[in-house]
């Protein structure tokens, strides 16, 4: 066989095979093209691996900066997370000379990337060693680039999920969606694992190496899944062009913000999206040191819980997908997902006082599981409100920001009440019996299932006034068997 007839093979037959959401692809939208599409998450993937968890320990451990001060420099990016419903609105509504609307975001978002990564490890080499230069000028470099690699993540997905809606057939743009945010968890799997690698030998100059060959690498990624995949639009920029010389204004955000909230059961579905994604995520930073600590882990014991977590994620995908597929309510399944983490978090809980790593495993396996059909069923509802497509970029960038802002506070929240209450248990203000290194992390876990409840409070009357059947027509997954 020819190396074209073998590349065509392995796509027709391979590789719908053993790719989660493969089925996704249609005549219009075939697979070559959305497997490169998908490569715009890629780029994320491997920026928050490198913002939230490489850098993280490079700079705490072996650039001896201050923990104040890197949580602080992570949590930066955090703060541009709910403009993304602007972002994509804007992406929505955008006047090109050539009728296009999201390649021009996709494309600023990938420079910002670029810049934020490229001036990053000068600026963090200023803000450990200082030189002949003022402290405060490391620190302003460190927060500038944190702040616009983070922007330019957030612009680059918010403006490519909305593409791929866009670009997808209706019936399939769910599916497609899903297949993207699979890709996310791959490239996030895959950057930790690589960067690991690469910087077993630290030094200086490797660090420099590698987070500009990120920077190089997401520049790449992006223009490769962006290349042709919006056509020039002749009628809309004909239309753009109307509009400009007759002076029209472009629709206001905040009126639109307000129909949109307003629209069916939007507000509820968003609330409750911000207490789940906080009650899956506070213990984000929490389970490697709570199996070290509580559990007596070795290093690589609680490195593995990672893939564990994952794991369980991906699983989640797959059978979400099958039941979408089959006519299941997306509310139902959001909940069934918060339910499988109440179950989780117990059995972290319970793991200390009987001991038992197994069973620690098993509550990290259920949460990855959890999360993640939380994850599809929610994001699943948020396709639902973009209705004939006209909105996708806000109601995607709506989803985005109230997920990735949960995310970042439920870190930030976790792992400071954490260590408040662990101060005040050393120092006996609990009392003898609650002394040990394990009550730090036991109010942070009982908080997150409180939110879940609370988060079952919020979604329970979408799933008892059936909120999402409307969707089930447009809603059909699918999925190739796993192997």
């Amino acid at each position: 066989m020819q190396p074209a007839e073998i590349r065509r093979w392995l796509l027709r037959e391979i590789v719908p095979r053993i790719l989660p959401f493969a089925d996704a692809a249609t005549t219009e939208l075939p697979l070559s093209r959305l497997l490169r599409l998908a490569l715009f998450q890629g780029s994320v993937g491997m920026t928050m691996v490198l913002l939230y968890g490489t850098l993280n320990r490079v700079m705490v451990v072996e650039m001896a900066v201050p923990a104040w001060l890197v949580s602080l420099m992570v949590a930066l990016p955090v703060l541009f997370a709910p403009l993304r419903a602007l972002i994509g609105f804007r992406s929505d509504v955008h006047r090109s000379a050539f009728g296009l609307r999201r390649v021009p975001y996709i494309w600023f978002g990938s420079l910002m990337q670029f810049g934020g990564l490229a001036i990053m490890p000068f600026a963090l080499l200023l803000l450990a060693e200082g030189g002949n230069v003022h402290p405060i000028v490391g620190q302003l470099g460190a927060a500038v680039a944190f702040l616009l690699a983070g922007a330019g993540l957030h612009t680059t997905q918010t403006a490519g999920l909305a593409l791929a809606t866009d670009i997808a057939p209706k019936a399939s743009r769910p599916r497609v969606v899903a297949l993207l945010f699979v890709a996310l968890q791959l490239s996030m799997l895959g950057s930790a694992l690589l960067f690991g690698l690469l910087l077993t030998d630290f030094s200086q100059l490797r660090l420099i190496q590698v987070i500009q060959g990120a920077a190089v690498a997401a520049m790449v990624l992006n223009v490769v899944a962006l290349w042709k995949q919006e056509a020039v639009n002749r009628e809309r920029a004909a239309q753009c062009r109307r509009e400009r010389e007759a002076g029209v204004p472009l629709p206001p955000f905040r009126e639109t913000w307000r129909r949109f909230i307003e629209a069916g059961r939007t507000l509820r579905l968003l609330v409750a999206l911000g207490l789940g994604t906080a009650g899956f995520t506070m213990q984000e930073i929490l389970l490697e040191p709570y199996g070290a600590e509580v559990l007596g882990l070795t290093v690589a014991e609680t490195t593995r819980l990672t893939a564990i977590w994952a794991f369980g994620t991906l699983t989640a995908f797959a059978l979400a997908a099958r039941a979408l597929s089959r006519g299941a309510d997306t509310y139902r399944l959001s909940a069934t997902g918060v339910l499988v983490g109440i179950v989780a978090f117990t059995a972290v809980v319970f793991s200390d006082p009987l001991q038992s790593p197994w069973l620690f495993r098993a509550g990290a396996l259920l949460i990855g599981f959890g999360g993640g059909l939380f994850a599809v069923g929610t994001l699943t509802a948020a396709m639902n409100m973009a209705g004939d497509g006209a909105h996708s970029g806000l109601a995607l960038g709506a989803w985005g920001a109230v997920q990735a802002t949960a995310y970042g506070v439920g870190i930030a929240f976790g792992g400071a009440l954490r260590d408040v209450i662990a101060m005040f248990a050393a120092e006996g203000v609990f009392g003898p019996v609650l002394m040990g290194p394990a009550v730090g992390y036991a109010v942070v876990y009982h908080l997150e299932i409180l939110l879940l409840f609370a988060t079952l409070i919020a979604i329970g009357p979408l799933v008892t006034h059936g909120g999402g059947n409307s969707a089930r027509s447009s809603t059909q997954f699918g999925i190739a068997e796993l192997p």
